[in-house]
């Protein structure tokens, strides 16, 4: 049986290192809204690329694939990041997971996002064409309530329902009537994890952010509907384990609803279960490419604390770094 697993896990892996992403040429752009929900949270998973469906194993899990909380050693685990965005955008995340035991694990999370202010203006017969109508109040906020548990020794799932708004500003209309641009709704997160029986090899999938239509005035949209697959080993098990230190690699292949197909790979490598580096690399995407970041954790009064550290290459955009610290208790 181990032996046929073995084949199973480089098919997998070869199947999902050949995907067909590169060769597409048609981009499916301007399909949804919401774009806050698709950017990588925690510098863990950014660092390793976004491949994170099967590396997830505590609070943040819940951002990629809820059925991860269910690998948590420990009754609590939290976690808070800050990511500067492109655009003067700036995006705050924090969730809790706490271990039930045989009734599954619980997780609660909220995501926040600053867009900033911009000048709101208004078409006007001048010589400039408009005029200034004063500052406009953008940003956007999702919280959600996550849920996981083991079927089998072997199989787990996970879901996450959560609420999603968005705020864009005002117009000030003909005839003075101000709108306010802003709009939300309910969407819902689906994962499961197969761990077959080889080492420590696990596959499975994620439905992220299924949601009905939202609407700003005239126009409806989806929020960033995205189907992935994905495997991740420590691949030191091949080599019989070294203590205290692990080698993960993860690949996460995506279809997103509002772009073609694309891959992430990421690795991560902890050294006597304190300092870990990281590396990862997104394909097929415009301007995200290389990513690096390192990981530390460290014991104190009981609580394993962890602090984080990512940096992004965002081509002709400025370079993002995003900070994680969390704790497990």
């Amino acid at each position: 049986m181990r032996k046929y697993t073995g084949y199973l896990a480089i098919l997998i892996f070869s199947v999902m290192l050949i995907h067909p992403a590169q060769a597409k040429t048609i981009k499916k752009v301007a399909q949804t809204g919401f774009q806050f929900l698709s950017v990588d949270m925690g510098a863990r998973p950014a660092a390793m690329g976004g491949a994170f469906i099967m590396a997830g194993s505590g609070a943040d899990a819940m951002f990629y694939n809820p059925a991860g909380m269910n690998a948590m050693q420990s009754k609590f685990d939290v976690f808070a990041t800050r990511t500067n965005w492109i655009a003067d955008i700036g995006l705050s995340a924090a969730a809790v997971a706490m271990n039930m035991g045989n009734w599954g694990n619980f997780g609660l999370n909220v995501i926040s996002a600053d867009y900033g202010q911009s000048i709101g203006t208004q078409v006007a017969d001048n010589t400039q064409g408009f005029v200034e109508t004063g500052n406009l109040q953008m940003g956007a906020y999702a919280i959600g309530l996550s849920y996981s548990r083991a079927l089998s020794t072997q199989f787990v799932v996970g879901g996450q329902v959560k609420y999603a708004h968005e705020q864009l500003g005002k117009n000030l209309m003909p005839g003075g009537n101000t709108v306010t641009n802003q709009t939300g709704g309910l969407a819902f997160d689906f994962g499961t994890i197969y761990y077959p029986g080889f080492q420590s090899f696990r596959f499975g999938m994620s439905i992220r952010n299924f949601s009905p239509q939202v609407k700003y005035q005239e126009e409806t949209f989806e929020m960033p509907l995205t189907f992935r697959i994905g495997v991740a080993m420590d691949v030191l098990d091949l080599f019989g384990g070294i203590p205290n230190n692990s080698l993960l690699i993860s690949v996460d292949a995506l279809h997103p609803r509002s772009y073609t197909e694309r891959m992430q790979v990421g690795g991560e490598y902890w050294f006597r279960d304190l300092i870990a580096v990281r590396g990862g690399y997104k394909f097929n995407y415009d301007e995200e490419g290389l990513n690096l970041g390192f990981g530390l954790k460290y014991d104190i009064a009981g609580v394993n604390l962890r602090v984080d550290y990512s940096y992004a290459q965002l081509g002709t955009f400025s370079n993002v770094s995003r900070i994680t610290i969390g704790g497990a208790f």
